[in-house]
């Protein structure tokens, strides 16, 4: 049987190890061609191909329910589930998913694009499965780190507490810190500990000697301790914790050895009660260069099989919004032994390995713990330190309760630096840094602010650290800067709270925060070419606004227009049109943003031309909105 025949999970039943092996180099070859092309995550997929080929031939996927952890894991799942044809449009506009969604796939039983969240669903199927009488299987296949986050852990602490609710927890490890314990002796000491007989004598030896008259409840606390004796010999010190928090552990369990993972799934679906399986993957397992690499191939952009080398862009691209974030804070760090990087998991994609590299002991990783990361800074922000969380948009919603609770209550001065705000592109709507502003405006002591360019992100690095007097945000797009001069030192910080005018002109007030301050400026050129000259005002921060500078200028022009690049509910045109408002200047007012909808996965020029955030289309908006007499042409 090829892949390509394959449009339902059940059709693994029955095949042969050899005819499942086959499958499997076929599923790496299928994912190795696509991301080369498209670009995408490329190694947790490699390393779940014999994982998933195991656990579903020993399920039944009409009926049980399988949830992945985080999703991009899930690559050989799609392959699987009838989405080979579509499979090379995988985080296209209009394609295949790079995480998975229950819109996309019946077989998508819970969408993920966070990490951490598995157990926690699968546990609700299963005890609504209980609840309504029904018969079937849910599995969680967690790994790749989301282990760390405390949500799993919590999932974990419910499940051990319910032995009547049958789950299985599917734990893919790949790192090699259990390599050691991969072998014959674990696989014959679960074989003896989880068989039949064993079991028997475990759940009746100490009622039967408590029968022995005059002995038997004297003999209880050794018999306690004989049973917790058998148990650690039998199994690995990571097993005995879960074992004690009440799940029945098997494993390590070779991840790439296809009899032996579905001879052990079959084993733990008879077994009663919460199973966690560990398995042991080499992630990027097949391809030799992500093998060598797991953290560089982690994700990869389109790139040459052969090589594995990026291919390279046909004309030279400024820096990065992270690349200058990261080069800035080790100059800074440099200069200021006070402070300190923080990140939950994603040093690479924030930049902070370089200050790693550089400084180790001024960073931070917490793993995937946001709400951890968040507390421990205001924790060093109590004794003086000055630690910048370097957080994407969207996992910081994660740590809200943190913000308000443990930072903006106590006024505490931590510098949080938003990567991934706005628009992402290919990782679709649980990666849309989008409700930032609205979600972080809305706390009392919180400063918002946002560069136009990459050199304006090096001052206002310099601002977030200078500002002891509470706690700070800085929101930057992915991708891309301008190409504008950078400075290697010498950086003057902000007013806090002080916009400037970048354009003069009466006839409209175009005010643009962050990445749609250049969108706005040509706006305005276009605008000009059809007779209506518009001031154009770089903002700069979301909160406190700068109205001394907007509100008289607004009530001067009589139309205002504002731009950003973030959800319009709440968001920065929101606060605009509270202050103008609540100073009882009631002119119209344009607000140009994300609306009410979810952002799916596109090229990020894909979305915005969708969502109306081009300079042609917000010009073309204006004329219609504010000048309807006048003949709009805009191309």
């Amino acid at each position: 049987m090829h892949l390509s025949e394959i449009t339902h999970p059940n059709q693994l039943h029955g095949l042969s190890v050899r005819q499942l092996q086959q499958i499997a180099r076929q599923i790496r070859d299928k994912h190795l061609q696509t991301v080369a092309v498209n670009g995408g995550h490329l190694g947790p997929g490699l390393g779940v191909v014999e994982l998933t080929l195991g656990l579903y031939q020993t399920l039944d996927l009409d009926r049980d329910k399988v949830v992945w952890d985080v999703g991009h894991q899930a690559y050989p799942h799609k392959l699987l589930t009838g989405r080979y044809d579509s499979f090379h449009s995988l985080r296209q506009k209009g394609g295949v998913a790079g995480y998975l969604k229950r819109c996309e796939n019946k077989f998508d039983h819970f969408g993920a694009g966070h990490a951490s969240t598995s157990i926690s669903a699968a546990l609700g199927m299963a005890l609504a499965r209980d609840l309504k009488g029904e018969k079937f299987k849910a599995v969680a296949v967690i790994g790749d780190g989301a282990l760390t986050g405390g949500m799993a852990l919590e999932a974990i602490n419910h499940a051990g507490h319910l032995p009547k609710t049958n789950l299985l927890v599917v734990l893919n490890d790949n790192e090699m810190s259990i390599s050691p314990n991969v072998g014959a002796i674990p696989r014959y000491l679960n074989k003896m500990r989880l068989s039949p007989p064993v079991q028997f004598i475990k759940d009746n030896f100490e009622e039967q000697f408590k029968q022995i008259p005059f002995v038997g409840e004297s003999l209880s606390p050794e018999l306690g301790r004989i049973k917790e004796g058998m148990k650690r010999l039998a199994v690995p010190k990571v097993g005995a914790v879960f074992e004690e928090l009440g799940f029945t552990y098997i494993g390590p369990v070779d991840g790439h050895n296809l009899e032996e993972l579905i001879a052990t799934f079959q084993q733990a679906h008879q077994i009663p009660g919460p199973v966690l399986v560990h398995v042991a993957t080499v992630k990027g397992k097949g391809y030799e260069i992500a093998e060598q690499d797991q953290v560089g191939y982690h994700a990869q952009s389109p790139f040459n099989l052969v090589t594995g080398k990026a291919i390279p862009s046909n004309k030279p691209k400024p820096p990065a919004y992270a690349k200058v974030f990261s080069h800035t804070l080790v100059k800074l760090a440099e200069q200021n032994p006070k402070i300190v990087g923080i990140t939950a998991a994603m040093a690479t994609g924030t930049g902070l390995d370089k200050l790693q590299a550089k400084l180790p002991n001024q960073y931070i990783d917490v793993g995937i713990a946001e709400q951890h990361a968040v507390t421990l800074a205001a924790g060093l922000a109590t004794e003086g330190m000055r630690p910048i969380a370097a957080i994407y948009s969207t996992f910081l919603q994660r740590a809200y309760d943190q913000i308000v609770h443990d930072v903006c209550i106590q006024n505490l001065p931590v510098f949080f630096c938003l990567d991934r705000a706005g628009i992402v592109g290919a990782d679709g709507p649980t990666h849309q840094g989008m409700y930032d502003i609205a979600y972080l405006r809305c706390i009392p002591n919180m400063v918002l602010m946002a560069p136009k360019d990459e050199a304006e992100l090096q001052r206002m690095m310099v601002t977030g650290v200078n500002h002891t007097s509470g706690p700070i945000a800085m929101r930057y797009p992915r991708g891309n800067g301008y190409g504008v001069p950078l400075m290697e030192e010498g950086w003057e910080p902000l007013e806090i709270g002080k916009s400037e005018i970048l354009r003069t002109g009466d006839d409209v007030l175009i005010v643009g925060y962050g990445t749609m301050v250049y969108p706005g400026m040509q706006a305005a050129e276009i605008l000009s070419e059809h007779g209506i000259e518009a001031t154009v005002i770089n903002a700069r921060f979301a909160k406190p606004l700068d109205t001394e500078l907007i509100l008289p200028l607004a009530k001067k022009i009589g139309r205002v227009v504002t731009l950003e690049e973030g959800c319009v509910m709440g968001g920065f045109g929101s606060a605009i049109a509270e202050a103008l408002l609540d100073a009882d200047i009631l002119v119209p007012v344009k607000r140009f943003g994300v609306p009410d909808v979810l952002v799916d996965h596109a090229e990020p020029n894909e979305s915005k031309t969708e969502l109306g955030l081009t300079s042609h289309q917000i010009a073309e908006r204006v004329l219609e909105a504010f000048f309807k007499k006048q003949v709009s042409a805009v191309v």
